[in-house]
C-alpha cells in the first residue's frame, strides 16, 4: 500500500493559503483487491511544535478532512505528518507541508494608489517603489492586487508566472489578491515595479464596447513583508511616496489589443495619490483561490501562406485562446503588427469578421535588437494571424501560447472512432479556451462573458475532463454577490450588463454548487452558496402565479433551437414557460437534496413539498390526461424523461414521442441550450439508446460530427456555423469556440464509457457501458478524488472484453454490455471477456440511405418486390428514390418494418 498526491485544499503544498480550516486529502494505491483504509492519523506542527494531533481515527475517509487544531497563525509553515492503515493492515507514511498567508485583510497597511494621468492618456502606468536591503532576509512576501490588470517586477524580472491578475471579479464587492514569494529574488538594492493595464476594470466591454464599467482610473495596491534572519520584519506597502511613469506599453485593451514601443517611448512622470477610504475599502479584498491563468501550452505554426487578398497570413491549426510570442531582430523602429482570426472564409481569405468590433491587433515597434516579444494585458482568441510590416515570414518567429486558468486535467476519453476522439478534443480545447478565470461564453469577440447558461449546461462535462473545483467555488462567490432575493440571478456574471433572471442561466446559483459537491464530495461549497442556492428558489416562488407556475418575464427558453418558425426563433419552439417551470422543478429538487446533505431538514421537508406541488400542477398544465405534451418537441420530451416531470405511467408513451419527433426530422436534433444537454441521456436511459446514438454519430448539419468534418477544432455557437457550401450567415452570432453543446461530453463518459456516481466524490461508483455503432473499443478515465476510475471495453471479432479500474478506498456496480444483473466490487482492476453476435462496424445501409440506394441493390429490390410491390410500381417511383428512407417513414410510419428487414438483409 502506497500514500499518493497528498493535497491541502485541492493543492499540493500550498503556499500563502489563506484558508482558516483547511481540508486534507489523498489518495491509496494497492495492488492488493477490495483495498479500504482502516484508519489514518494527520500530525501537524510548526516550527517544531504540534498544533493538531487528530489521534488515530478508525475511519475510511481520506477527502476533505477539515483541520481541527490550534488556530493558525499568518505567515508560517506547517508540516502535515500522514500515517494511514488498510484493510490488509499495510501501513504507510507521507509529509506534506502548507504556507499560510494573510487571514484578515485588516491587517495590511497598503493603500490604493492611483496616477493622476490625463484621461486621454492610453499608456499603462507603472507604479514602483525602491528599496534597500541591509540584512539577510528569512522571507519576503508580496501581496498586490489593481483596479485593472497588472503584472509586478523585481528588479526587471516578472514576478511569478500569472496573466491577467487579479482576475475578474465585480470589484467594488470582491477584489482578489495575489501571493508571491519572492524571498530569492530580492537583492542589496531593488526595485519594485507594477504596471496596470485597463482589463476589465476600466477597459473596454461587452458588446456594447463601452469603457469604465466600474471606475475611470486604475490603481494598485501592494504590500511587501520582509523577514530578517534577526527576527525582525519591514513592511513596504504603497502609498503616496511611490513614484509612477508611463513605460513601453503605450495602449492596452482585452478586445482591440497592445500597442508595445520599445525603441524610444515617450516616458510620462506623473504624480501618485491615495484613493480616499470612502472610494476603497480593504474589506472587499479576498485572496486568490482558483487557479491562476497561465501559459499551459505552446504551439508552433502549421502552415504560413498568402492568402488571396494578399495577407500574410500564419496558421497554427487550432483554435485557441491566448497570445502569440514574437522572436525577431528588425530595424530600429520597425512596426510589425498582428492581427488575429478564427477563420479563413470559403475562398481562404484571412476572415475576422466572428470578432465583430473587437480588433484583436498587437502592434510592436522594434528596436533593432534581438527581441522576444508578447502582449501583456490582453488575449485573443484565434487559430491564425496576418502579419503586417515583416518582409519574410518564418515558423520560428511565431508561437501560439494557450492561456486558461490552469486547472488539472482530471479526465480522458479515447474510441476507436477518430472523428469522435476529435469531438472529445474539441469539448477539451472549448473548455480550455473559456475558462478564463471566468466561465465566457467566447474567447474572441466583443463579448467574452460569463453566460450563466452557458456554465450551467456545461458544468458536469467541465467537470469530468478538469478540475473544476476551485476554479467554480470562485466564480460562485461572484454569482453570490450579484444575486438576491429581490432580483434573482443574472444571467452574466460579473452582472455589467444589469441582467434579469432567467430559468436555466439563473439555475447555475444551485446547479454548479451541486455539481462540484457530486464531483467532489465537497460540502464547504453547498454551505457557501446555500443562501444563494435556496434565494433563487425563493424569488422564482415569489413570482409564480396562482397556480403556482413561474409564467412571467423574458425567459431564454431553448436557446438557439432549430425547430422554430415564425417569431423570435432564437428561443426554440419549445414553450418558454414549460422550460422555465421545469428548470424550476429542477433546482427546487437539488436545493431540497442540498438541504438534507447540509442536515437543514426543516427546509429539506418545504422544499420537498414546494417541488411536489409545482409538479402536480405542471402536470396538469402541461400533459393531456392521455399522456400528451402540450408542446410536443424533442426539448420538452427530453426534459420530461430526463428531470422525471412526466407521469410514470406515459414515461414509454412521451419517449415514442421523442423518437417519432427524431424520425421527422430524418434523425436529427432540434435542441438548443435548454434540451441539447439532455436529449441523448433521455433517450439512453429510457429504452432508446440506438436513437441517441444514430443522433451522436450523425456527420450532417446539424450534428457535433459535422462540426468536425468541416474541420472544426473548437466547439460552434450554432449548428449551422459553417454550412456545407462553406457559407457562414451569421458571423455576428457565430462564435467558433462556445462550449455550450459541448454538454454531450457527459453523455459520452457516462454513456459510452460508463462511469457514474452513485455517492459524492465517487466513494461509490457504477460502471455500465452502453454500445454506440461506429466505435469498437473506447477508453474513459476519470481521475477521481479517490484515484483513476477506468473503463475500457471493445466489442470486435465476436468477442466482448471489459475492463474496470476501481481505485482504493471505493466500491463500484459493474454492468457489464449484454449481461443481466450487476456485480459489486471493491478496489482493482476487474476483467472480463465473453462471446457476442454483436457487430459495431458502421453500417453500409441505413434510415439515410435513399431508396434508390436501396433499390439498386439486387436483394433489395427482391425484396421490396415481395413485400410492397405498389410501392416498387408506383409512377412516382422516381420521386421517391431521392427520399431517405427515413423521410419515407416520416410520411408513411407503416412502411418501417419492411425498411428495417431489409436493412438487416442487406447489411447482413
Amino acid at each position: 500500500m502506497k500514500l499518493y498526491d497528498l493535497r491541502t485544499e485541492y493543492r499540493e503544498n500550498p503556499r500563502g493559503l489563506s484558508v482558516e480550516c483547511p481540508r486534507f486529502s489523498w489518495k491509496i494505491r494497492s495492488e492488493n483487491k477490495n483495498t479500504m483504509q482502516k484508519s489514518y492519523r494527520l500530525i501537524v506542527t510548526c516550527e517544531g511544535r504540534t498544533v493538531w494531533d487528530s489521534g488515530e481515527q478508525k475511519s475510511s475517509r481520506s477527502v476533505l478532512i477539515p483541520y481541527e487544531g490550534e488556530k493558525l497563525k499568518e505567515e508560517q509553515t506547517y508540516h502535515v505528518e500522514l500515517k494511514v492503515t488498510d484493510s490488509y493492515g499495510e501501513e504507510d507514511a507521507e509529509e506534506m507541508t502548507f504556507t499560510t498567508g494573510v487571514f484578515d485583510s485588516s491587517h495590511f497597511r497598503a493603500k490604493m494608489i492611483t496616477h493622476d494621468f490625463p484621461e486621454e492618456e492610453t499608456a499603462c502606468p507603472v507604479f514602483c517603489r525602491r528599496f534597500s536591503v541591509k540584512k539577510p532576509v528569512v522571507s519576503a512576501l508580496l501581496y498586490a492586487t489593481a483596479w485593472g490588470v497588472y503584472e509586478a517586477k523585481i528588479n526587471g524580472q516578472k514576478i511569478g508566472d500569472a496573466f491577467m491578475a487579479p482576475g475578474w471579479t465585480d470589484y467594488h464587492k470582491i477584489l482578489q489578491y495575489q501571493y508571491y514569494d519572492i524571498t530569492g529574488e530580492v537583492e542589496e538594492d531593488n526595485l519594485l515595479e507594477l504596471t496596470v493595464g485597463n482589463g476589465w476594470y476600466k477597459g473596454i466591454l461587452s458588446y456594447d464596447c463601452k469603457p469604465d464599467r466600474y471606475g475611470n482610473r486604475t490603481a494598485v495596491w501592494a504590500e511587501l513583508h520582509i523577514t530578517y534572519e534577526d527576527g525582525t520584519r519591514e513592511v513596504i506597502a504603497t502609498d503616496e511616496t511611490w513614484a509612477v511613469h508611463t513605460g513601453q506599453i503605450r495602449y492596452s485593451e482585452i478586445y482591440m489589443g497592445e500597442t508595445i514601443d520599445t525603441n524610444e517611448p515617450a516616458v510620462r512622470e506623473g504624480k501618485v495619490s491615495v484613493v480616499p477610504e470612502t472610494g476603497f475599502s480593504p474589506a472587499v479584498l479576498t485572496p486568490q483561490i482558483n487557479e491562476p491563468v497561465r501559459v499551459t501550452q505552446r504551439l508552433e505554426p502549421v502552415g504560413i501562406f498568402t492568402d488571396g487578398a494578399g495577407n500574410q497570413v500564419v496558421d497554427f491549426g487550432q483554435n485557441l485562446t491566448g497570445l502569440v510570442e514574437l522572436r525577431i531582430r528588425g530595424e530600429k523602429g520597425q512596426k510589425v503588427t498582428i492581427r488575429h482570426a478564427e477563420l479563413l472564409d470559403q475562398k481562404g481569405v484571412f476572415y475576422p469578421d466572428t470578432l465583430r468590433t473587437a480588433k484583436s491587433e498587437d502592434t510592436y515597434i522594434l528596436n533593432g535588437e534581438d527581441q522576444v516579444l508578447m502582449p501583456h494585458f490582453t488575449f485573443h482568441g484565434f487559430r491564425y494571424l496576418a502579419v503586417e510590416g515583416i518582409e519574410e515570414l518564418k515558423p520560428e518567429m511565431f508561437t501560439a501560447c494557450v492561456m486558461h486558468s490552469d486547472m488539472r486535467k482530471t479526465g480522458d476519453f479515447h474510441c476507436s472512432n477518430e472523428k469522435v476522439n476529435r469531438l472529445q478534443e474539441n469539448i477539451s480545447w472549448s473548455l480550455r479556451d473559456n475558462f478564463f478565470d471566468i466561465p465566457s461564453d467566447c474567447p474572441q469577440r466583443d463579448e467574452r462573458l460569463g453566460w450563466t447558461g452557458d456554465a450551467q449546461v456545461f458544468s458536469w462535462t467541465a467537470a469530468f475532463n478538469r478540475e473544476t473545483a476551485l476554479f467554480f467555488t470562485k466564480w460562485m462567490r461572484d454569482v453570490s454577490a450579484a444575486s438576491s432575493l429581490e432580483k434573482g440571478v443574472p444571467h452574466i456574471v460579473p452582472d455589467i450588463q444589469g441582467t434579469y433572471s432567467s430559468a436555466v442561466w439563473s439555475d447555475a446559483a444551485v446547479v454548479i454548487p451541486w455539481v462540484v459537491y457530486q464531483t467532489y464530495g465537497d460540502e464547504r461549497i453547498l454551505e457557501e452558496n446555500w443562501k444563494c442556492m435556496h434565494e433563487w428558489v425563493d424569488y422564482i416562488h415569489n413570482h409564480v402565479n396562482e397556480n403556482g407556475l413561474w409564467m412571467s418575464g423574458y425567459q431564454y427558453g431553448d436557446w438557439l433551437a432549430l425547430d422554430r418558425e415564425m417569431g423570435d426563433k432564437s428561443v426554440g419552439a419549445t414553450d418558454v414557460y414549460f422550460v422555465a417551470n421545469a428548470s424550476y422543478i429542477y433546482v427546487t429538487d437539488l436545493v431540497a437534496k442540498t438541504a438534507r446533505v447540509l442536515k437543514k431538514y426543516g427546509e429539506a421537508a418545504y422544499y420537498e413539498v414546494l417541488r411536489e406541488e409545482t409538479l402536480k400542477s405542471f402536470r396538469e398544465e402541461y400533459y393531456t390526461s392521455r399522456g400528451r405534451i402540450v408542446s410536443e418537441t424533442q426539448t420538452a420530451c427530453a426534459l420530461s424523461l430526463h428531470f422525471g416531470l412526466v407521469p410514470e405511467l406515459y414515461r414509454e408513451k412521451i419517449c415514442s414521442a421523442l423518437v417519432s419527433n427524431i424520425e421527422d426530422h430524418q434523425n436529427h436534433l432540434t435542441t438548443g441550450f435548454a434540451g441539447t444537454p439532455y436529449l441523448c441521456h433521455a433517450l439512453s436511459d429510457n429504452g432508446s439508446h440506438e436513437t441517441a446514438s444514430v443522433l451522436f454519430m450523425r456527420e450532417d448539419m446539424p450534428s457535433w460530427l459535422y462540426e468536425v468534418g468541416q474541420g472544426a477544432t473548437t466547439l460552434w455557437e450554432k449548428w449551422d456555423g459553417i454550412r456545407p457550401d462553406g457559407s457562414m450567415p451569421h458571423p455576428g452570432l457565430n462564435s467558433m469556440n462556445h462550449y455550450a453543446n459541448g454538454a454531450i461530453g457527459d453523455w459520452m463518459y457516462r454513456k459510452i464509457g460508463g462511469i457514474n456516481q452513485l455517492e459524492a466524490g465517487y466513494r461509490k461508483f457504477y460502471v455500465k457501458p452502453m454500445f454506440v455503432r461506429g466505435i469498437e473499443e473506447a477508453k474513459v478515465a476519470l481521475e477521481s478524488p479517490y484515484g483513476t476510475i477506468v473503463s475500457h471495453w471493445s466489442c470486435r471479432d465476436g468477442k466482448i472484453q471489459v475492463e474496470i479500474h476501481v481505485p482504493a478506498n471505493t466500491s463500484a456496480v459493474i454492468y457489464l454490455p449484454e449481461k443481466e444483473g450487476c456485480e459489486e466490487v471493491g478496489s482493482g482492476v476487474w476483467i472480463y471477456e465473453y462471446e457476442t453476435k454483436t457487430s459495431l462496424k458502421e453500417l453500409k445501409f441505413t434510415l439515410d440511405s435513399t431508396l434508390g440506394e436501396i433499390l439498386d441493390e439486387s436483394l433489395g429490390l427482391q425484396m421490396m418486390e415481395q413485400m410492397v410491390p405498389e410501392l416498387v410500381h408506383n409512377p412516382m417511383i422516381e420521386y421517391a428514390r431521392r427520399m431517405t428512407l427515413a423521410e419515407g417513414i416520416s410520411s408513411a410510419p407503416e412502411i418501417r418494418p419492411v425498411y428495417d428487414a431489409v436493412l438487416k438483409a442487406l447489411n447482413r
